[in-house]
Formats: C-alpha cells, sequence, structure tokens
C-alpha cells in the first residue's frame, strides 16, 4: 500500500484555519499573505472545521498504538504527548495505571470542588480496542484517549482582541454589548495535575463538546446536587436551603432553532420595533434576518427562510477566510435600517427586508464595532485600524475620523447624538463630540487592553472593563478630575463585557435603582451599585468565561450565556438563578427582544458542526 504525502499548500491551508478558528485573526491574515493560500484553490467550505486538529490527533492514537504494540502493554501513562515520540518509554510510565482509576482518584491531594472526572478507559476497553482495530483504520473519528488524570483550574489570558469574531469567536470577532462577534482573541489556560497545558478557547470547547454525549446525564445531576453549579474548579458562593432550589430547565419545546448558518454565530440583535425579528452574523460570510412567527413559540415560531444577507469578497470567494466574518451588527433605533461590520473593514447599510443600500469602506482593518446613534442620522464605527469613523447615513460618506488611539479600538458607544466614546487595546479611553478635532475626555486608568465601555442610560457615568481583572466607573460632568469614581476590583480573571440596566434616571423606570453588570473569564458575574461602587451579587453558577449578558427591558432579569453552553437568567432583585438552559455548544451572544418574552443566543459548536441561534420562551 503506497501513501500519499502531505504537501505544503495543504499543511498551510491547516495551519491557516486552525489560526483563524483559534482566533488568531491577525496572525491568520498575516499567515495567509505570506504563505498564499487563498491562491491554493481549495474550497475551504467543503473543509471541515478543525482539520489541523483532526489531523494531529489521529497522528497522536496512531503513535499511541504504536508504543502500545512496539512495549507489550496495554497502556501508557504520559504527562504530555511529546513523550511519545521518545525513542524509549519509561518503565513507570506503562505500569503506572495498573491501580484501578477509582483508587487512584481517592488518593489525589485536590479537593472535590476542583476534580475532573477520569475519562480514561480502562484497560480492558483499551485491549479490546486495540485487537479489533488495525492501523489501517486509526483515523477514526472517536475521541483521542489520554490517560493522564487532571485537574482544571480555569484561567485566561489574552493575546489579542476579540470580541464575537471567533472565539473561537472570540476570535476577531468584535464583541460590544450589542451583539457581536469577540474582538480579540482569548486563551484559555488550563494547569492539569502534570503540568501546565496552554489552549484556545476553541480547543477547549472542542475538548468540552467531544464528552457532550456522555457527560450529560453527569453534568444535569452534578446541578441538581450542586444547586445549578458544576464542579470544575469554580467555587460557587455559600449558598442557603433557599438559594439550593433549582432553577426552572427551559424545556426543548419552548426553544426556537434557527438553522442555515455553517460556521460559528458570533452576534444578534432583535429589531428594536419589531419584537419577532432578529438578525445573526456570523463567520460564514453572511448575515441572517429571522422573522419569527408571531404568538408561536417552539419549532412552530421558526421561520420557513430567512433572508440572508452575503458579505462574501469574489477575490476570495473559493476559500473561506477571516475577511468575511461578520463580527459586528447593529439595529437603528426605528428599526428600519441594520448596519453590519466585518473583518474585510467595510461596514454595510442594509434595510429590514436584506436590500443593501451602501458600503462603506473607509477603514483600513477589521471592524470590532458598530453603533447607531439615536436619531439614525450617523453611525459610529471602531476598527483595528485604530480609528473611529462617524459616517453620515444620508450620503453614505465619512463624517469625521478619530485617531488618538496608538493601537486597535475595541469598542465604540454614543454618549448622545453627536457625542461619544471609544476604547482601545492601548488602555485608553476618549470622550469626542464632533466637529471638535481633539478628544474632551481622556480616562486613564486601566493597566491592560480595554475591552469594553458604555454610557450609563442618561450619559452621566461611563462604564468600562479591561484584562487587569477591573472594570470602572467614570463621571463625565466633572472636567477638574478625570480619574474613575469607582474601581470595581471583585473579579479574578479578565472582564469581557459590561452592560447598564434600563433602570433609573434616562429610563422608563426612573425610580428603580440602576446597575451594572460584569461578566468575566472567571465564569462569574458582578452586580453592583454604581452609586457607592458595591458590589450587591456574585453570580457563580457558570463554570466557563462569560461572554454575554443582558438585562431584560424592565431590568428585573439578567441573561448570561457561557462557553459552559448554559444560558442563565437570574432575578437582579435578589441574584437568584430562575431558569436555565443547556444548548449545543459555546455561546457568544443573547439578548431580550423589547417585550421581553423572548431571550436569543448564539450557539456555536465546531465539532458536530452546528451553529444554531436559538430563541427561548421566557414567562415567569
Amino acid at each position: 500500500m503506497s501513501f500519499r504525502n502531505l504537501t505544503s499548500d495543504e499543511v498551510n491551508f491547516m495551519i491557516y484555519r486552525y489560526l483563524q478558528e483559534s482566533g488568531f485573526k491577525h496572525t491568520a491574515f498575516s499567515f495567509a499573505n505570506e504563505s498564499g493560500v487563498q491562491n491554493c484553490g481549495f474550497r475551504g467550505s467543503e473543509i471541515p472545521p478543525g482539520v489541523l486538529i483532526s489531523f494531529i490527533q489521529k497522528g497522536v492514537q496512531f503513535l499511541e498504538i504504536e508504543t502500545r504494540i512496539k512495549n507489550k502493554t496495554e497502556q501508557v501513562n504520559y504527562d504530555t504527548v511529546f513523550e511519545m515520540l521518545l525513542p524509549d518509554v519509561p518503565k513507570e510510565k506503562l505500569f503506572a495505571r495498573t491501580i484501578p482509576d477509582s483508587i487512584a482518584s481517592s488518593t489525589t491531594t485536590t479537593t472535590s470542588a476542583t476534580a475532573t472526572p477520569n475519562r480514561s478507559k480502562s484497560s480492558t476497553q483499551i485491549a479490546s480496542s486495540i485487537s479489533s482495530s488495525s492501523l489501517s483504520n486509526v483515523g477514526t473519528t472517536s475521541s483521542l484517549t489520554t490517560t493522564t488524570t487532571t485537574t482544571s483550574t480555569p484561567s485566561s489570558t489574552t493575546t489579542g482582541r476579540r470580541k464575537n469574531s471567533n472565539a473561537e469567536k472570540a476570535a476577531g470577532s468584535a464583541r460590544n454589548g450589542s451583539g457581536r462577534p469577540s474582538k480579540k482573541s482569548k486563551q484559555t489556560t488550563t494547569t492539569p495535575s502534570s503540568g501546565a497545558a496552554t489552549t484556545t478557547a476553541a480547543t477547549t470547547a472542542s475538548a468540552r463538546d467531544s464528552h457532550a454525549m456522555q457527560d450529560e446525564e453527569e453534568v444535569v445531576h452534578t446541578m441538581a446536587n450542586s444547586g445549578g453549579a458544576v464542579q470544575s474548579g469554580v467555587t460557587p458562593s455559600a449558598t442557603t436551603t433557599e438559594d439550593q432550589q433549582l432553577p426552572i430547565v427551559i424545556d426543548e419545546s419552548q426553544v426556537t432553532k434557527l438553522k442555515g448558518h455553517t460556521h460559528e454565530v458570533f452576534i444578534c440583535a432583535w429589531n428594536p420595533v419589531r419584537s419577532n425579528v432578529l438578525a445573526s452574523g456570523s463567520g460564514d460570510s453572511t448575515a441572517r434576518i429571522w422573522e419569527l412567527v408571531k404568538n408561536e413559540v417552539g419549532a412552530q415560531a421558526a421561520p420557513s427562510q430567512p433572508i440572508v444577507l452575503n458579505h462574501g469578497d469574489p477575490v476570495f470567494e473559493n476559500i473561506h477566510v477571516s475577511t468575511k466574518d461578520v463580527t459586528t451588527l447593529d439595529w437603528s433605533a426605528d428599526g428600519k435600517k441594520l448596519a453590519t461590520g466585518s473583518y474585510d473593514g467595510k461596514a454595510r447599510i442594509w434595510t429590514a427586508d436584506g436590500q443593501l443600500k451602501a458600503v462603506l469602506d473607509q477603514h483600513k482593518g477589521p471592524i470590532f464595532s458598530l453603533k447607531w446613534n439615536k436619531q439614525g442620522n450617523y453611525l459610529l464605527s471602531g476598527s483595528v485600524d485604530n480609528t473611529a469613523i462617524v459616517w453620515d447615513i444620508e450620503t453614505g460618506t465619512v463624517k469625521q475620523q478619530f485617531a488618538h488611539h496608538t493601537a486597535p479600538t475595541l469598542d465604540v458607544d454614543w454618549r448622545n447624538n453627536t457625542s461619544f466614546a471609544t476604547c482601545s487595546t492601548d488602555r485608553m479611553i476618549y470622550v469626542y463630540e464632533l466637529g471638535t478635532k481633539d478628544p474632551i475626555r481622556t480616562f486613564a486608568g486601566h493597566e491592560d487592553e480595554v475591552n469594553a465601555i458604555r454610557w450609563s442610560p442618561n450619559g452621566s457615568l461611563l462604564a468600562s472593563c479591561s484584562d487587569d481583572f477591573t472594570a470602572k466607573i467614570w463621571s463625565f460632568g466633572s472636567t477638574a478630575s478625570q480619574r474613575c469614581v469607582f474601581d470595581l476590583r471583585e473579579h479574578t480573571k479578565e472582564i469581557y463585557t459590561i452592560k447598564w440596566s434600563p433602570t433609573g434616571p434616562g429610563t422608563d423606570y426612573p425610580n428603580r435603582n440602576m446597575v451594572l453588570a460584569s461578566a468575566s473569564f472567571d465564569a462569574t458575574i458582578k452586580l453592583w451599585d454604581p452609586n457607592v461602587g458595591k458590589c450587591l451579587h456574585s453570580l457563580t453558577k457558570h463554570t466557563d468565561p462569560v461572554y454575554s449578558v443582558a438585562f431584560s427591558p424592565d431590568g428585573k432579569y439578567l441573561a448570561s450565556g457561557s462557553f459552559d453552553r448554559f444560558l442563565h437568567i437570574w432575578s437582579v432583585h435578589d441574584g437568584k438563578l430562575v431558569k436555565t438552559y443547556r444548548g449545543t455548544g459555546s455561546i457568544f451572544e443573547v439578548c431580550w427582544n423589547s417585550t421581553g418574552d423572548r431571550v436569543a443566543a448564539c450557539f456555536s459548536n465546531s465539532l458536530t458542526e452546528e451553529f444554531n441561534v436559538c430563541v427561548l420562551d421566557f414567562h415567569m
């Protein structure tokens, strides 16, 4: 039998896809240009996600079987996969797993709160699998069996900007808070008992999803016994008997699954006027507008066909590249126009029925954030080219471009119809007024990248969050001092997003207290009193990074979405978990419709190629 060798073009393409899917958007862009993968002739749409990892896993499977046969052993305990490349395997590695897993796990020094179930097969199972398999079918799709018992301590480090492009989205998708992909690429570092292993968020998600079927019963059972918190390294806050009452699990009959996207769905946003119309943006180079059937729930509410908004660049029509990713989108206040931003640096204006009205192409890099002003005559965009642009929608031209940042602009937010703020990986926050050349406020104090900014409903306060593990509240009114009013320091990892409640001054509920929510890679959400800088509640039921939070229109509930595949709905009043739903993949965005009876979430699972937008019916 002869074997075909991989070509350098094939290897380059797989590396490019891995970089893109893992969130290294800038690196992927540079690699594509230098290697010329766009000229290889491969059709990206026909190549499944995770192709490089699949090849590597199958190679490791082959090495493991080869090592077992060579050493006449049924099981080998490796600290790292690299040991399989050594000419001789240390004898202690061959017999380290002869002790039954149940006994070995009882001798571990870690606590039950951080213990990860050992998923190693027994020696009998492995011997059986080896005897029933030949080397010719080593490349089966079964997940790679590892024999190292790990104790995972989720921790994350940042390498680039994310919001909702790929986190895997965390990947170049720029996620702001209005429904968009990750602007920066976030990495998750797990520390196993045998050593440290660093993987990207995408790899972590894929590894988790590979055990989805066998974990289903276990996770649900664990949640039932722990009041909703899965024991995977996150220590929940102390609970009372009342706290331990299980939340209501949202039944599948109350869930509408909107299928059609072929890559990760990074962002979604409800039309602010038509409460049954939802827009979504994806790495498949499209945005889609879904009109759900009114007065129906579940499958009966699904539209027959969505309106598809194509963003593909003809230059790359035969290959899936990051320039096609829809990284951000936003509806105008009147619900008549939808703006989308993509990794090709272009903003596009569409009508509510899907007609392309304008292409805005002044930016020289990916757009990570896009916002309409309330009046709807200006569109604000922030880009990796370090600039922010205000566009005159009537003429489709640049009204003014602002270039004070020295690094990518990650988020933008309007204060009113003519004033806005920007933040960047350069750690700075600038406030501008249209018609002025220089910032009218400069907020400095963060010690790492500033991921998101949000003005309070009345525009008096600006909240920001950063990779320095802090959120800060700034006052616009004081010109004498531009230091933060409150420095919120209870998170233990990067803070990805923040949201103000639709309550307090400047809202429809002026007599109710205003609340600020922050979501972090430490798997928690904090609810803050912005008047005194105090943490009101710490929401601790998630077990993986939380990428999105959204308040209900009346401010009574908060929805959260995480890489743990759970969408949780919390009571803002007491911080209790009231409803929960487990989807099929990591969640990049959650949002409420204007009437508060539906919650949308973007689920993405690269392993099973399920990229769904789910709409959950909500009633209390």
